[in-house]
């Protein structure tokens, strides 16, 4: 007899490309997938995958059936959610984020998700958004919610929020309260987003074409800017979402400057197929706490 976790094996490896990282995606152990996709190939009489150096590539026969056995699992996903119980869903949900995520939406989300998918684990990973899109095409996240521009189109994209930018300086610095020029700002630091990201090269551009010589100081993280930028150690130009809290409390102030880079608009992306229930269910909470008009139920 056919078992689901041979089935759920092969399909794991075909996605994966690689026996080593099946065994980690399903918990098990690299001699463990081997024994379940060499048992379903006995079964069948078939040999789905060459198996090279380093590498796994389906036989024309395993080609022919990797769809039906996506089918199969999604079957099965589907039995488990006509039950309507989503505490029967059980595994993993690798998502990445961004880091304007981890100091916005991120801990309602993990308990709205924890709440509707008990059983399901969400292991985080936060990093640079083209980081994110070659490990979700890598296939080592299932899921993002990231901001674009994307070089790469994702099998589900689902728009979320959006984020205004905003010049932002503490009280140290003494800066006017009316409109500011150009010079004004390139008296101080400029701390923004990393090196090579859309919003520092848009900083870039804008001084370079205005003839303006500034000094940007780039981070990889944001939210260290915004911890200098409190301290007095320059000029910030960041996500207003991640204002809030600094700009009520009087410890930074917005700065009239008429020009700031594209907003950073959101998107929840995953490359799966098919696409589990608790995946679906991730990227409706996602666009319930981060709606594209950026605005709360």
């Amino acid at each position: 007899m056919v078992k689901l976790i041979q089935i759920e094996a092969f399909v794991t490896v075909a996605d994966l490309g690689s026996f080593r990282r099946a065994a980690a995606r399903l918990n098990t152990t690299q001699p463990n997938i081997s024994a379940r996709i060499a048992q379903l190939e006995a079964r069948l009489g078939v040999t789905l995958m060459d198996r090279d150096a380093g590498s796994v590539r389906l036989t024309p026969k395993g080609q022919a059936l990797i769809g039906p056995a996506r089918a199969v699992l999604g079957a099965v996903d589907g039995f488990v959610a006509a039950a309507k119980d989503d505490s029967l869903f059980l595994g993993v949900l690798r998502l990445g984020v961004s880091e304007l995520v981890t100091h916005t939406w991120l801990s309602p989300f993990l308990t709205d998700m924890k709440r509707q998918f008990p059983n399901i684990l969400v292991e985080l990973t936060v990093d640079l958004s083209a980081n994110l899109t070659k490990a979700l095409f890598d296939r080592d996240l299932d899921l993002t919610f990231q901001s674009g521009p994307f070089d790469r189109k994702a099998r589900g994209a689902r728009a979320l929020g959006q984020s205004d930018y905003l010049w932002v300086a503490g009280p140290d610095l003494g800066l006017p309260a009316g409109p500011i020029d150009p010079a004004t700002l390139a008296a101080h630091p400029i701390l923004t987003h990393a090196r090579g990201s859309a919003p520092y090269l848009q900083l870039d551009a804008h001084f370079r074409d205005l003839g303006q010589a500034v000094r940007l100081v780039p981070s990889s993280n944001i939210g260290a800017c915004l911890q200098m930028a409190q301290g007095g150690l320059g000029i910030a130009c960041l996500p207003e979402l991640m204002l809030t809290d600094a700009l009520g409390a009087g410890r930074l102030s917005v700065l009239d400057y008429p020009w700031v880079p594209d907003p950073l608009r959101f998107e929840a992306r995953h490359d799966l197929h098919p696409v589990p229930p608790y995946v679906a269910g991730a990227v409706a909470i996602a666009e319930r706490l981060f709606p594209p008009d950026n605005q709360s139920d």
